[in-house]
């Protein structure tokens, strides 16, 4: 057997001969950014930095750190007062504040479904979800990406109290989720609906919301995982649900339990967030205008994934191709990024264009004309 260095180094071998091999990369701050999920530019705002600068410096109750866990010092007033403000926003019974979606939808799914219990997941369901479902002790099935009927047969199978897991907006083909169909499925069924907002909070509903909220279904939705990291531009995540679910996540949510707060620094910035963006709700409609334009502008040149959010994905299958196109759009001082298998399925390597309300006409335009001319 080898020792453990050449194991890990045969590894990386295998998976750069495969072209699959990952990197770390610096922000690409020279070129036009079509690549981050800083979707309404908040990240980037200079006057929402400046609000949370000034909300921080004049709390006279804020630390650096949150000095422990939610269970042993973690929890200051600040922490308090910002699930608070989060439960009115998302207009929900009771939430929880985890420092990413990432830890959150881990938290749910490891610790919420129980032994004897079903989660059916979309396929298409981020890692941290499939993540959580490993860690649980439920049964856990797959099912074809938005294919109802094959969710239908499983559920109609399921045994337990039966989970079904989603995304509003899923993040790599940026297509959305049938939730009024899901809901009538899970009434049908008696499941329990989770939704993962992760890509449309800040998009989408009164104050950034989400989808679930814009669509009038949040007391049909069991639980509602929103993240602030994208849309919001800050850092952050929320379990929205009821009280029951609070204190349950409380008591048995071991990335809950066993780590160490949000700061109030990270609380402040998240309620200052969600603030700039009730005075600015023109952002959405902003950023509809950048999308509506681009698909007018793709329509019949790029062989695109159905999708009306600000993730447009654009099929070339294979790692070396997409990886020598995104270095090409990369040269000539667009930002766009390739998605390479096995982050998703051998054959849908394809680039993730990211569209922004500070992509100017003029930029979008320049996207699409280069885009077309490399793939004809």
């Amino acid at each position: 057997m080898p020792d453990n260095e050449t194991r890990l180094s045969n590894l990386l071998d295998k998976r750069s001969a495969s072209n699959s091999y990952r990197s770390i990369n610096l922000a690409a701050s020279q070129l036009i950014d079509f690549s981050s999920n800083d979707y309404l530019g908040l990240a980037r705002s200079e006057s929402l930095k400046a609000n949370i600068l000034k909300a921080y410096t004049e709390s006279a109750s804020s630390k650096n750190g949150s000095t422990g866990s939610r269970l042993l010092t973690g929890t200051s007033s600040i922490l308090e007062a910002t699930e608070h403000e989060l439960t009115q926003i998302f207009e929900t019974k009771a939430g929880l504040l985890f420092s990413s979606g990432y830890m959150a939808n881990l938290a749910f799914f490891s610790s919420v479904p129980q032994k004897d219990d079903t989660i059916l997941y979309d396929e298409l369901s981020h890692a941290c979800i499939k993540d959580g479902c490993r860690l649980s002790l439920a049964r856990k099935f797959p099912f074809r990406h938005n294919d109802l009927n094959q969710l239908e047969q499983k559920l109609s199978k399921a045994e337990g109290n039966i989970y079904i897991a989603c995304e509003s907006v899923y993040s790599m083909d940026g297509d959305f989720a049938p939730l009024e169909r899901l809901v009538e499925l899970a009434q049908q069924y008696g499941a329990k609906l989770v939704v993962d907002e992760a890509h449309s909070t800040g998009s989408f509903g009164k104050g950034g919301a989400g989808l679930v909220n814009a669509l009038g279904l949040r007391e049909k939705v069991y639980a509602a995982i929103h993240t602030f990291g994208k849309g919001m531009g800050v850092h952050g995540a929320f379990i929205s649900g009821s009280k029951t679910l609070r204190e349950f996540l409380i008591n048995f949510a071991r990335p809950f339990i066993y780590t160490t707060a949000p700061s109030d620094f990270e609380c402040i910035s998240i309620s200052q967030a969600f603030r700039f963006l009730e005075k600015n709700q023109s952002l959405q409609q902003d950023l509809q205008a950048r999308i509506a334009l681009f698909q007018t502008l793709a329509h019949g040149k790029l062989p695109l994934i159905q999708s009306s959010s600000s993730i447009q994905a654009i099929l070339v299958p294979g790692n070396s191709k997409i990886k020598q196109m995104s270095q090409s759009m990369y040269d000539q001082g667009f930002d766009v990024r390739p998605i390479l298998s096995p982050t998703v399925k051998a054959s849908e390597e394809r680039i993730r264009i990211c569209l922004h309300t500070y992509n100017s006409q003029e930029e979008i335009t320049k996207l699409v004309s280069t885009l077309t001319t490399y793939l004809s």
